[in-house]
């Protein structure tokens, strides 16, 4: 955890959760005549559990994810020398939100104003949070990409999505899809077939400790399945300065990524396109060719840093509620605002 050096009165809280567990920002709401942060959780306390939420038949456990935020806010709370009454909003961005988050949207309103006496709540996909944390609330696009890839834009009025659709139906560009193909490469190449790559063959069998035959009988039965295939995308990588197989299939996620991009950008407009997530930590082998197919087919757009991350975006969205200043389009399941919460 992080202190802050002054209690405030006025406080939002920010929740992001994910497969490696929950972060959960507690940030001074700005005095009044300031406006909302346009991105960014530099002044919050923060907090980190890595137990990940569960997911049960309802979809993600509303119960499981207050069984471990209340504490964390409550410790953040008294760091900060305030209580469960200074909460003015709260965000809670998640993975799967728009999926899986029906318990959430069920009882997470009421679990919040009982815990902290809070009734403004936004409940986003994590899609949402890192947008407001890439663009804060501009209009823009914004590509995530780390084990699965989706696009996200707006004008203002509404959203704007291209793929997000899970490893065996899309995320085209992404870690889990890059892996895949690296070790379809890798197994082409064992059969004798075209696009096969000896050297993504040999990274293969060093990485999983095995022959490549045993691929099959090593990843079918995980659970964690698309994590263990995006955890291949550093040796393709690595490859593609002298595999040309690897570098193509950095090419083609490159030419899938821009797609979704160019997808979700307003129409006829010059539109901001901020890249966030992970798997853009590969280097130049992704970005340069990225910049090269969004130049084609995003002439008018224009490359900006992302400003913060999702948590960060979740500061952003609470923040705003707090100000009666939310601008991001509302939505039942991208962003969801309970009825009284403004």
């Amino acid at each position: 955890m992080t202190n802050s050096s002054t209690h405030q009165p006025g406080w939002v809280l920010a929740v992001d959760s994910g497969g490696s567990g929950l972060r959960v920002a507690l940030a001074p709401v700005p005095s009044a005549g300031d406006a909302a942060p346009a991105a960014g959780a530099d002044r919050a306390d923060t907090a980190v559990s890595r137990q990940p939420v569960r997911t049960g038949p309802g979809g993600i456990d509303a119960g499981h994810l207050m069984e471990q935020l209340v504490p964390m806010a409550n410790a953040l709370l008294g760091e900060a020398g305030g209580d469960g009454k200074d909460i003015r909003a709260v965000a809670v961005g998640a993975a799967g939100m728009a999926t899986l988050g029906d318990d959430l949207r069920e009882h997470l309103p009421g679990a919040l104003a009982e815990a902290f006496g809070v009734r403004r709540l936004a409940l986003a996909a994590d899609a949402v949070t890192a947008y407001a944390g890439a663009l804060g609330q501009r209009p823009g696009a914004v590509v995530a990409a780390g084990t699965g890839m989706i696009a996200l834009g707006t004008e203002g009025r509404k959203w704007r999505r291209a793929d997000g659709w899970g490893h065996l139906l899309g995320d085209c560009g992404g870690g889990a899809w890059i892996g895949r193909a690296g070790l379809d490469a890798a197994l082409r190449d064992l059969d004798g077939r075209r696009g096969g790559s000896a050297l993504l063959r040999a990274r293969a069998e060093e990485f999983f400790d095995g022959p490549v035959t045993e691929l099959p009988g090593k990843l079918y039965p995980r659970t964690d399945r698309p994590a263990v295939l995006a955890s291949f995308v550093p040796e393709v990588a690595r490859c593609a300065a002298d595999d040309p197989v690897a570098a193509g299939i950095l090419q083609a996620a490159a030419l899938h990524i821009a797609e979704a991009a160019a997808a979700v950008c307003p129409p006829e407009t010059e539109c901001e396109v901020a890249l966030t997530g992970g798997l853009f930590g590969i280097g130049d082998a992704l970005l340069v060719p990225l910049k090269e197919e969004l130049s084609v087919q995003l002439p008018r757009a224009r490359a900006v840093s992302a400003e913060g991350n999702p948590l960060d975006g979740a500061v952003v969205l609470a923040t705003a509620l707090a100000l009666d200043a939310l601008a991001l389009p509302r939505d039942g399941r991208l962003l969801h605002v309970p009825e009284g919460s403004d």
